[in-house]
């Protein structure tokens, strides 16, 4: 990779670009096409405002800080609901634990369980579910392109958990082990 500087000062790779990209485009016959030719004087002029200043808020809350899960908001605390331990796969022998209401499963540490296999998606490849209000447990496929089975089938939207459930994604297996249910709840 090698960095050019083009006539107007600008810098850029010329194994990927032949001509500047900020100065222009060529085209086929040769000719290079300025990226803003239009005249932008009355653009120029306008003002730029504030969207508070304009008074608009959101209605029944302020609007400000993160969105609270419902145990949460109730009892003041996100207490664990259950947990996942990988029976199978990169991560033996480990236990994740659940949260109230949607636990996502993926591979990024932003997930709320973070796999280290390779070939569970990035983000959101299964999400396990505990519903507060009727202290139940599911497990939902997720928004990429890999699949989630529970006990060996293919859970095409949502199925219920129960207790010691097996859910894979890609080469891992997870045994599920609930603490809230009809038993006990928070």
């Amino acid at each position: 990779m090698a960095w050019v500087r083009c006539d107007k000062g600008h810098y850029y790779d010329d194994e990927r670009h032949s001509l500047c990209p900020y100065c222009g485009v060529q085209d086929l016959a040769g000719q290079v096409t300025a990226l803003h030719d239009e005249d932008r004087s009355e653009i120029a002029e306008d003002k730029t405002v504030r969207l508070d200043d304009g008074g608009l808020r959101a209605l029944g809350g302020t609007g400000e800080g993160e969105t609270v899960a419902y145990v949460r908001a109730k009892t003041g605390m996100d207490p664990v609901t259950g947990w996942l331990v990988c029976i199978e796969g990169p991560d033996r022998g480990r236990d994740f634990r659940l949260r109230s209401e949607k636990n996502s499963i993926g591979r990024l540490a932003t997930n709320d369980v973070s796999l280290a296999d390779e070939t569970v998606s990035r983000e959101n490849h299964g999400f396990v579910v505990f519903d507060p209000r009727k202290a139940s447990f599911s497990v939902r496929a997720g928004e990429g392109r890999g699949l989630v089975y529970k006990n060996g089938e293919e859970v095409p939207f949502s199925e219920s958990l129960k207790a010691y459930d097996v859910i894979e994604l890609g080469q891992t297996k997870l045994l599920f082990v609930p603490l809230c249910g009809e038993a006990f709840r928070w």
